[in-house]
């Protein structure tokens, strides 16, 4: 039997074990075998990482780097990312189940994200302010944050660390990133292409852990300037309450429960494709599922049985084999929560149209499943179920459509499928959430701004607002008079 691989910390430009010597085991979502295994870390590694980040910020190395070199660092980077793309999307394929088509092709994008702030690096700019005093030249500068630590999740870790690390390389942050401890092993493998693209030591590190071991003594950690965190509201309280002890600046992306809605004017077939990707697509295990389905009610049946027909044809295996569709869910206890909440719904008076239980292989593979609810009460309509479940409800009017879409305490993405011009812009404009979609779902792009509202978090990640996240403003005033300053207890 050949030897599991086995992937270790990433600390001030060094891969090492442990301080505690302590490993960790991931298992193939798709076998339900373990395949790798990989260094825990200790709070001891933990103040290694924050030391060595704090000593790379005022090293003259990356301190003094001028912005445009920085840049070029990460146009290295993006090219790394781009030529290790397969790689880099088979070890997260074996670790997370997502669809290796899927995983390599997103990779491959990421690359587009630190070009993108590579490009900005050097367009960071200050301003000369119109003071109203005589004689003082006063000039604002944006300076780099300090040292950023970055938890990212498993379900989307390249995307989500590039809209981190991306910004914060690009503006002379340095950077601790937290793997999530669940299929962190990209992560571990991308810190080789880090190293690769030639940043200084200590200016990125890579660690994964336990909460106690590892998330916890970082974001409550006494040098830590700015934390951008990607995960689930009860944790996001921890991280908060953390927070108060260094008073770091944070930002929180928390996922949520995104409505689609889809009138009775919307093209059928392209709401029933766009209600497949937001649900069954990366088989739901996605921050902005569009897991409530909000329904013109005369185009319910008829929009039931597209999809219907459609999922008939997904093709659920191996994530390794270009030929599947849907792949399995990261871990078993999933299944087993979305089976119970499931059958809660049902005794609620839903209609379970197909699916709803786990697929009889090995491996966590859940069957794609559809429910119409009978009320806006129905439990599915309200849980973050983050596998392949579908929740339908019919609404009447347009006010009411709007009224359960905002009837939520998430806020993170939506969808609109109409071909009324008119109302997909006052309907969209109505909608509490950060991203809205029409007649389309799931797109992304480093162009565009990512961050929700509410239970979503606050905060945006991508776009042009996000590099100046981490920065802070320095204001300077310079006294232009040949006269010495004048005596403070004079007054004129």
């Amino acid at each position: 039997m050949p030897q599991r691989p086995h992937f270790q910390l990433y600390i001030d430009g060094a891969f090492c074990e442990g301080h505690r010597r302590e490993t960790l085991t991931s298992q193939n979502p798709a076998t339900g075998e373990d395949w790798a295994s990989f260094a825990a870390a200790a709070p001891e590694d933990v103040d290694r990482a924050m030391m060595a980040a704090r000593r790379a910020l005022n090293d003259p190395a990356w301190r003094d780097m001028s912005q445009t070199a920085r840049g070029k660092l990460l146009y290295r980077l993006a090219e790394l990312i781009e030529e290790n793309a397969a790689d880099l999307g088979q070890l997260e394929t074996n670790d997370s189940g997502k669809l290796l088509a899927e995983t390599a092709s997103q990779t491959a994008y990421v690359g587009d994200y630190y070009r993108y702030y590579a490009g900005l690096a050097d367009k960071i700019e200050g301003a000369v302010l119109p003071i109203d005093k005589p004689d003082l030249h006063v000039f604002t500068r944006r300076e780099p944050i300090g040292v950023v630590v970055a938890v990212v999740p498993w379900n989307a870790q390249m995307f989500l660390t590039a809209t981190k690390l991306g910004p914060a390389l690009a503006a002379g942050c340095t950077v601790v990133l937290k793997a999530s401890e669940i299929a962190p092993v990209p992560m571990l493998a991308f810190a080789k292409l880090i190293e690769q693209a030639g940043f200084p030591a200590g200016v990125v590190s890579v660690l994964t852990g336990t909460a106690e071991n590892c998330a916890i003594p970082l974001t409550r950690h006494p040098d830590v300037d700015r934390i951008a965190f990607t995960g689930g509201p009860q944790t996001a309280r921890h991280v908060v309450r953390n927070s108060a002890e260094n008073f770091a600046v944070t930002s929180l992306e928390l996922g949520g429960k995104s409505p689609i809605i889809v009138f009775d004017d919307a093209d059928l077939d392209g709401a029933a494709n766009g209600l497949i990707a937001g649900n069954f697509g990366a088989s739901g295990q996605s921050c902005v599922a569009g897991s409530r389905g909000l329904i013109h009610r005369p185009i319910l049946e008829a929009l039931i049985a597209k999809i219907t027909a459609k999922a008939e044809q997904i093709v659920v295996g191996d994530p390794l084999k270009a030929s599947s569709q849907l792949g399995p869910l990261c871990t078993r206890d999933q299944i087993e929560n979305i089976v119970a909440t499931l059958a809660r719904a049902e005794q609620q008076g839903a209609t379970l149209h197909f699916g709803g239980a786990p697929l009889p292989q090995a491996g966590n593979f859940m069957a794609p499943t559809l429910v119409e609810c009978a009320s806006p009460e129905t439990e599915t309509l309200h849980i973050e179920m983050f596998g392949p479940v579908m929740s339908l409800l019919a609404f009447d009017t347009e006010e009411e459509a709007i009224a359960l879409a905002n009837a939520s305490p998430f806020g993170l993405g939506s969808g609109v499928f109409t071909q009324n011009l008119a109302r997909a812009h006052r309907v969209s404009a109505k909608l509490k959430a950060g991203i809205c979609w029409i007649n389309t779902y799931r797109a992304i792009s480093p162009i565009a701004p990512f961050g929700g509202s509410n239970q979503s978090g606050y905060g945006r990640e991508a776009g042009l607002d996000a590099i100046h996240d981490y920065t802070r403003t320095k204001t300077t005033w310079i006294n232009t008079s040949d006269s010495p300053m004048a005596n403070p207890f004079v007054m004129r």
